[in-house]
């Protein structure tokens, strides 16, 4: 709350390495120059946690590439744990009974699980790995069991493209199986600059409102579904990059978002935190960018909309870790 009423930006999408074990057509970071860069060590993290925390704390994504490549992964967690709120997205592939528990013990706020596709072999297709479809069910069921706090929660995550919006009403059913959250977010093709895997569905938003009316477990933010139309017809305007959400790169590199990672504002290790907050905000002024419409951008900008901070509010305030115990209406 001190980050948010003091103007500093509230996420913070960390990326822990650039490595990836997966070949996602839609996604080139497995194939990133960063990749072969040496890597931010835990003494780092820990240092640069302490560091951010002079702005408050952060919900914070650690991100990648395949963030579970990395071994120290629990001793990251615990670094950023004791000053913020870490989170994980993972296509699952190597998760265990084992880590799972590592990890919420270590702190871990949440984690999200990459599923696009209800069809294994389509979603194996995509992610270009087999068997990626069943080891995303198997870390959902580690992760149910392993949860350790009850704030602790765990998402299924999809990436609406071309061809699965009628696989959400399914996914979104396994992920209540496993009592789970599910979010959604566009297909971007700053990542490629490939657009065939986006989203031309018309009237896109309506329905996926109408679709999270008929899940309670959908934890998308309306106001952030509502924009999905104009995000993918000439994409929505006055982006908060720098100001509400920042990046932070596998060598340190501070930016006002992922996309920006080859113009940064400075090094988290080299210069002093507060100045690379004031430089943020300056090149934040100048942003004109209406590309994308991920979930760091969208559902962080919710928050500062006054019906999104109102349906958001319950998920932050409360311990509601786990998704709604009703079942769905299917």
């Amino acid at each position: 709350m001190r980050t948010y009423v003091g103007g500093y930006p509230m996420w913070l999408a960390w990326q822990v390495t650039y490595r990836c074990n997966f070949r996602c057509g839609f996604c080139g970071y497995w194939n990133s120059p960063e990749g072969k860069l040496p890597e931010q060590t835990v003494e780092q993290f820990v240092y640069g946690s302490e560091q951010l925390a002079r702005a408050g704390s952060m919900l914070i994504s650690l991100a990648g590439g395949e963030p579970l490549l990395r071994e120290d992964l629990p001793a990251i967690v615990r670094a950023v744990a004791r000053w913020h709120l870490p989170f994980v997205t993972t296509n699952g592939y190597l998760m265990t009974t084992d880590l799972a528990r590592e990890l919420y013990e270590a702190g871990l706020w949440g984690v999200s699980i990459s599923l696009d596709y209800a069809d294994p072999a389509q979603h194996d297709r995509r992610r270009g790995v087999k068997g990626a479809h069943a080891r995303a069910v198997e870390a959902l069921d580690h992760l149910a069991r392993a949860r350790k706090w009850k704030w602790q929660r765990l998402n299924v995550m999809a990436v609406l493209m071309h061809d699965n919006l009628d696989d959400l009403d399914e996914l979104a059913r396994l992920a209540h199986e496993h009592n789970a959250y599910f979010m959604i977010q566009p297909y971007c093709a700053l990542k490629t600059g490939d657009r065939r895997f986006t989203c031309t569905e018309p009237d896109i938003s309506e329905k996926l409102l109408a679709f999270r009316a008929r899940h309670p477990n959908v934890l998308s933010n309306p106001y952030f579904l509502s924009k999905f139309g104009v995000a993918l017809n000439g994409g929505v305007g006055g982006c908060r990059a720098g100001r509400a959400f920042f990046n932070i790169d596998s060598v340190g590199n501070v930016a006002i978002c992922v996309e920006n990672r080859y113009d940064p504002v400075g090094n988290l290790y080299r210069d002093e935190v507060m100045d690379l907050f004031h430089r943020m905000r300056q090149a934040s002024r100048v942003n004109r960018c209406r590309c994308c419409w991920y979930n760091c951008r969208g559902e962080v900008e919710s928050l500062y909309q006054p019906y999104g901070l109102f349906r958001s509010l319950p998920t932050y305030l409360f311990d509601r870790g786990r998704a709604p115990e009703k079942s769905p209406v299917w």
